[in-house]
């Protein structure tokens, strides 16, 4: 259906916020740091972003109560602080692409309805593209999209069409991302297709390496009501030399892999060469 597809640059400030050293990217200290880095998706060709509740400092934080964090920070309440901070970071990376680039922010399993509620609501002054939620309760993330104009995306965390049923009939959301690795290419492209027959658009989840980019692109290839696929830009230096072929990427579009299989594939030996270090885990 299409010969490329829009990208996001994902994760936008996150790594950074995490891993700068190991990226060779400048660090987050400051919200001068995200500006600067909201002009950098602008230069490279980039039309939408999406990033998390980074926080600024030296050493920069990136909010993840929902994956338990420190104490205090799994209730899944927003505080009216954390509140004023996403207003102030998402204004900051508004006001450094202009009006035409798209805004994401992905509130994983941080908070709970009540609290996503007062996220979404504060964020409509921004004109996002969407807010990210993950939550396993279809009624739930369903208040939430009833109670703003924000559009709410959802589906990282499911698999299979049975999973995704729920939320289509009960139009939980305005966008569902699909996770191609975690699915399959099979059963991503059923739930696609099932999407489509509800009317709605789905995005896939690409917070991996360069095949999973490739895979991904594949499946946009076959369903028309994609709307953007992800992307992470900033990675470790050696990244693109782990696949044979690289993606073909012109003013933050991904060409459709023309290649045999999946249009690339992984080279071993580079892989070999940079072992998993567990003590580098920070989940």
């Amino acid at each position: 259906t299409r010969d490329d597809v829009r990208l996001y640059w994902s994760h936008c400030g996150t790594t950074r916020a995490r891993s700068y050293d190991i990226l060779n990217t400048p660090p987050i200290r400051t919200m001068d740091d995200i500006t600067n880095l909201g002009k950098e998706v602008v230069e490279k060709g980039y039309t939408a972003l999406k990033t998390n509740i980074v926080v600024p400092g030296d050493p920069a934080d990136v909010v993840f109560g929902g994956f338990g964090g420190p104490p205090g920070t799994t209730d899944g309440v927003v505080s009216r602080e954390l509140l004023r901070h996403i207003e102030t970071l998402i204004g900051t990376f508004r006001d450094a692409v202009g009006p035409n680039v798209d805004i994401n922010l992905d509130l994983n399993f941080n908070f709970k309805p009540e609290s996503c509620i007062r996220i979404a609501q504060m964020l409509e002054q921004f004109d996002m593209l969407w807010l990210e939620i993950d939550m396993y309760d279809h009624n739930a993330i369903r208040q939430i999209k009833e109670s703003t104009s924000t559009k709410i995306c959802t589906g990282e965390n499911l698999f299979y069409m049975r999973e995704f049923i729920p939320y289509f009939e009960t139009r939980a959301a305005d966008v569902f991302m699909i996770d191609v690795p975690w699915n399959g290419f099979a059963q991503s492209k059923k739930i696609g297709d099932l999407a489509e027959a509800y009317q709605f658009n789905v995005a896939p989840h690409n917070y991996y390496s360069h095949l999973s980019t490739f895979i991904s692109a594949s499946l946009c290839a076959v369903l028309p009501n994609v709307r953007i696929q992800e992307i992470d830009v900033d990675d470790v230096p050696w990244r693109e030399e782990m696949v044979t072929v690289q993606p073909d990427i012109q003013n933050g579009r991904l060409k459709t892999p023309t290649g045999p299989g999946w249009g690339t594939t992984f080279n071993e030996e580079v892989l070999k060469a940079h072992p998993w270090n567990k003590g580098n885990a920070n989940w």
